[in-house]
């Protein structure tokens, strides 16, 4: 039996909002409702940050009204939200509680979204090809080698790197939690690591739009069994698009890091990165230049062949952090390319030494701060 959005608006049409009841589809929060070949049904709520607490039952009765569907094998419902005034058929149809013009009455916001994570840290580029997945794997590993508890989440669900970057093919195990299934993480060199890739075969390509990939993002977050962490690094996708927005609106990042190559042209998408990372003020906690110089493996020459020193002065320009440059070397492509990273099979080589210190120019600018912004919890059951 094929589920159509018909059905489901059907079901959502008794699930009410604020003391007015107004039916959820009328109120003008509903995203496009997406219904895979599985029937599974996927959407989500816009909300303001500060309704975060109060639809979190609304959402619960969404999910719970779906599941009744015959035929709906699983349903999952979300909080989004943008920041910044919300629409006017938000302020129209409140929060239930909520005061006048539709803000909750003063309370504690919502908690961290992943319990036991103290921070969780974006890394991310306004581009693809200038390094990040292999800077974000380094750098989690050189932050674990101070001693931290580090996890690592591959965010690009169009193009995972990690199960290659970490030599890992195997797909993770379940466990089942008072909360539901999670899933296991799997090991990278003693660090909790999850990617799509580990669920799916290496060439198969993800059709999937919006609200598929906003669902899949916040399973690969909420999940997963992180256990006790000081730090998540999430190897974020390329560019400025809905994924980056879905990470940083429904999660409490504790900031951003930026990864770009030093030549002009990458450094005008860093700079859209860093937009959009204020824009949704999530902090920007450094810069790091990748592939800054090639160094020659025989002669030992050094060749600024994307330029250098770029993202350096961008940094100053933009008022951030710079956190440190990596250069081009064969040793890291190597290392990369065999799923061995440096930083853990070399430590005591140059590499390694200059990703450790970027990790300790990143943990100072971290855990200077506060521990991340609050941000609406989503819960999947």
């Amino acid at each position: 039996m094929a589920i159509t959005r018909e059905d489901v608006l059907r079901a959502l049409s008794g699930v009410t909002v604020g003391r007015e009841g107004t039916p959820l589809p009328q109120t003008g929060r509903l995203s496009e409702i997406v219904v895979d070949p599985a029937n599974r049904v996927m959407f989500s709520i816009a909300i303001e940050p500060s309704e975060a607490k109060a639809f979190e039952a609304v959402r619960q009765a969404a999910e719970m009204a779906v599941l009744k569907i015959g035929g709906v094998k699983s349903a999952l419902a979300s909080l989004t939200a943008e920041r910044g005034p919300a629409p006017a058929a938000a302020h129209r149809h409140a929060a239930p509680g909520a005061g006048p013009g539709g803000a909750p009455g003063a309370g504690p916001r919502p908690g961290p979204a992943l319990p036991g994570v103290r921070h969780i840290v974006a890394v991310a580029s306004g581009k693809g090809g200038v390094g990040k997945s292999t800077t974000a794997c380094n750098l989690a590993l050189a932050l674990k080698a101070r001693g931290l508890k580090v996890g690592l989440l591959d965010a690009d669900i169009y193009g995972p790197s990690v199960p290659k970057l970490f030599g890992l093919d195997r797909k993770p195990e379940t466990v089942t939690t008072p909360q539901g299934q999670r899933i296991v993480p799997l090991d990278g060199y003693g660090m909790p690591v999850m990617s799509i890739g580990f669920l799916i075969q290496a060439d198969t390509a993800m059709i999937w739009r919006g609200p598929m990939v906003q669902s899949a993002l916040t399973q690969l977050l909420r999940d997963v069994v992180w256990g006790e962490l000081d730090v998540l690094i999430v190897d974020m996708p390329p560019g400025t698009g809905d994924a980056q927005l879905t990470l940083a609106q429904a999660t409490p990042l504790a900031g951003a890091v930026i990864v770009s190559t030093p030549q002009d042209l990458a450094l005008i998408d860093a700079r859209r990165g860093v937009a959009m990372f204020k824009r949704v003020e999530v902090p920007i906690l450094g810069i790091v230049e990748n592939m800054a110089t090639f160094i020659c493996p025989h002669c030992g020459t050094a060749s600024d062949i994307f330029g250098h020193g770029g993202a350096r002065h961008e940094a100053e320009r933009l008022g951030v952090p710079f956190l440190g440059e990596v250069p081009l070397t064969m040793t890291i492509r190597e290392t990369s390319d065999a799923g061995r990273p440096v930083v853990a099979v070399d430590p005591d080589g140059p590499q390694a030494a200059l990703y450790r210190e970027i990790a300790g120019r990143l943990w100072d600018n971290l855990s200077g701060g506060s521990p991340g912004r609050a941000a609406p919890r989503i819960v999947i059951e």
